[in-house]
């Protein structure tokens, strides 16, 4: 007795494409959908089961549902010559009502009862308009390139002004450090006016240092927002 027809809906029918570069792992879907009132349980099996991995490669699939199966081909070294015989099988048959085991369905199934479909395997490796694409990209990478050169300037304006923000504290600290000298022996010797006027020529010292300081760390700030903007 024939076998029976395939119950299950499959997509693609004939042909699982897998497109190179086959460097890395390349997926390709295989969509398996049950329209009729009954559950079904299917296998996909491989001619070459070393070079895919196939999740999930059984299971059932309820009535009026679907399964999306990928098919992942494992990286080797592609040769165009050599075309692939590598192919896909796609086993079914309708469950028992009162399946408690898919094992032993498959074990107890009979023959005739069995439905499957076949699929070939195809490589293909990116078309000539892609890499036109990838050569028109070039004047990107140029300017990318300029880019760095610039972000590199930033970069080590950045590190002079750090360097001359941490000469000021450490100049500012000496002078506060003088001034304090200077303050106690003023305060010994000098008479309340000259006290006075010596703090304010301090005061304004130290107000200038400040501002000068003030005036790096912002714009040390900015110079960095424009580098976190370059390299976004």
């Amino acid at each position: 007795m024939a076998r029976q027809e395939q119950v299950l809906v499959l997509e693609p029918q004939h042909e699982l494409k897998f497109r190179g570069p086959f460097t890395d792992v390349v997926t390709a879907t295989l969509k398996l959908t049950n329209p009729t009132d009954r559950n079904v349980c299917f296998k996909v099996k491989t001619t070459a089961p070393r070079r895919y991995c196939v999740r999930p490669n059984s299971g059932t699939i309820d009535a009026g549902t679907s399964v999306n199966v990928s098919v992942m081909l494992q990286p080797f070294d592609y040769d165009p010559n050599e075309k692939s015989k590598h192919k896909f099988m796609v086993q079914s048959v309708l469950a028992p009502f009162d399946m408690t085991d898919m094992e032993g369905v498959w074990k107890e199934a009979k023959p005739e009862e069995l439905m499957d479909s076949k699929l070939r395997c195809a490589f293909e490796m990116p078309l000539e308009n892609d890499k036109t694409t990838e050569h028109s990209v070039l004047p990107k990478s140029a300017s990318a390139s300029l880019d760095d050169g610039e972000v590199k300037k930033i970069m080590e304006e950045c590190k002079r002004l750090q360097m001359e923000v941490q000469r000021l504290r450490e100049e500012n600290k000496q002078i506060r450090e003088d001034d304090g000298l200077r303050k106690r022996k003023v305060t010994s010797m000098a008479t309340p006016h000259s006290s006075s006027s010596s703090m304010a020529t301090s005061a304004m010292r130290d107000e200038g240092l400040s501002t000068r300081l003030l005036a790096l760390c912002v714009l040390f700030f900015v110079i960095g927002v424009i580098v976190g903007k370059l390299a976004l």
